[in-house]
């Protein structure tokens, strides 16, 4: 009988990756719905193809290194001022920004189950929920974890953040992102990163969706240095998918939202913003599907630190210390000879929001399901439950294979505030820390 150990082959076919998106991370792309839309050898002629309008869009400063030098060049039916108008602020629901003190709740550490799925109509912009934020939106410092609960698609309605990224973590559902720069489908298992700025529409394919979103205030999410590992492993570039130029010549109204220093401002438009017939640059949207990642890990004896798992950083000013880490627990072997296998005990000057897209996390495998919420904040301890500390203590220590699980963090450096959502939520486990009650005193100064 042949057993096959090794994992699962992922063929281009079984992640559905389709001729709609190019492959790369950070790549110089070009791309054109109409042939000759796109101006070769130069950015702005003097008269653009098809009569179109050449604008640039920056997500850093003009002088940023080349390295971090980020500006996509757009061919579009019109220019983004006509995609502007009197906007009126209006109520951003339950969506908050940092600095966010609405709430004085007691440090703890936090858990809370999946939110349930509305049974009302909910688009994207209406399903937002913020549970934390940490730093502060105006100085571009920080981030807000939010869950997004969506039952409806938004039809002539568009957005875009002014305010940051925004990393979606689908959990439950399928997505489609239709941006500026292509449509984006993704499903339980794929992550979507949509720059500051882009202009877009979330459509639900199948069914209600749930969401984990983070949004960036801080430095743009890259792939992290491998260091001491070498040129391989981890999320590799090759495997980030950024869509093919579509464009909607669309002269219906519109409305238009804008997150912009943390309020939410609407203007309506007499046609779609979603007129980029091509573009060129390296300021794009992109999806990843995290069973790509190729983990590493000890083969020997003890357990690495978590930052081996990490997909993307947000970098600070300060080397090494992360705005934000994305950061994920996927399908792996676990070796390590006379260890203790799950995450240990610890605490962390880090701030720790984690989430189970599907499947079971091995150092909680009671309370902690997927949809749900767990917040370990800066310095408060946090470890395996006793089922996890009395099962890894005592297991034979064969090879185990981890499978049919994926869980996240959000990390980063500032503490998160929860908001009053949050607190009151009544999906949050007043019972969580009675998770380690079990942990009895075993000192044995006579039993070495």
């Amino acid at each position: 009988m042949n057993i096959n150990t090794q994992p699962d082959v992922i063929s281009r076919s079984s992640v559905n990756i389709t001729p709609g998106y190019m492959s790369g991370f950070g790549n110089s792309f070009e791309t054109e719905a109409l042939p000759g839309a796109l101006p070769i050898g130069r950015n702005s002629p003097q008269r653009a193809a098809y009569g179109l309008y050449a604008e640039q869009l920056s997500g850093s400063p003009f002088t940023a290194p080349r390295g971090s030098n980020e500006r996509s060049w757009l061919y579009r039916i019109r220019p983004s001022v006509k995609h502007s108008g009197r906007f009126a602020k209006v109520d951003a629901g339950l969506w908050r920004s940092a600095p966010c003190h609405e709430v004085d709740l007691p440090i703890a550490q936090l858990r809370w189950n999946p939110a349930p799925i509305p049974k009302d109509d909910k688009t994207f912009l209406q399903g937002v929920q913020t549970m934390t934020t940490a730093g502060d939106v105006n100085t571009q410092a920080g981030m807000a974890a939010h869950v997004v609960l969506i039952t409806k698609s938004m039809v002539d309605q568009h957005f875009y953040n002014a305010d940051g990224e925004m990393l979606f973590v689908p959990q439950q559902g399928n997505l489609r992102f239709v941006t500026e720069f292509g449509r984006i489908d993704a499903q339980p298992g794929e992550i979507v990163v949509i720059p500051r700025g882009v202009k877009f529409r979330v459509e639900i394919t199948s069914g209600p969706a749930r969401a984990y979103l983070c949004e960036n205030y801080g430095g743009a999410f890259t792939l992290p240095e491998r260091g001491p590992i070498g040129a391989n492993c981890l999320a590799n570039a090759r495997d980030f998918l950024t869509p093919v130029a579509a464009y909607e010549d669309k002269d219906t109204p519109t409305e238009l939202f804008v997150k912009w220093g943390g309020s939410l401002f609407k203007t309506t438009l007499p046609h779609s913003p979603i007129d980029v017939v091509a573009w060129h640059g390296n300021y794009a949207p992109y999806k990843y599907d995290l069973r790509t990642f190729s983990p590493v890990g000890a083969i020997s004896f003890d357990h690495p630190d978590p930052s081996i798992f990490t997909v993307l950083t947000s970098p600070s000013e300060t080397a090494g210390t992360a705005n934000i880490d994305f950061v994920i627990f996927p399908e792996r072997w676990l070796v390590a000879e006379n260890t203790f296998r799950p995450p240990w005990y610890h605490m962390n000057i880090m701030s720790e929001f984690m989430g189970l897209i599907y499947g079971v996390y091995d150092a909680k495998p009671q309370g902690f399901t997927p949809g749900g919420i767990s917040l370990h904040n800066c310095m408060l301890p946090h470890g395996p439950d006793r089922e996890a500390f009395d099962h890894a203590s005592n297991s034979e220590l064969k090879p185990v294979r981890l499978t049919g699980t994926m869980a996240f963090m959000f990390e980063t450096r500032y503490p998160q505030r929860v908001t009053a959502h949050a607190a009151n939520s009544p999906t949050l486990q007043d019972d969580y820390s009675d998770c380690w009650k079990g942990l009895e005193k075993r000192f044995d100064p006579n039993r070495p």
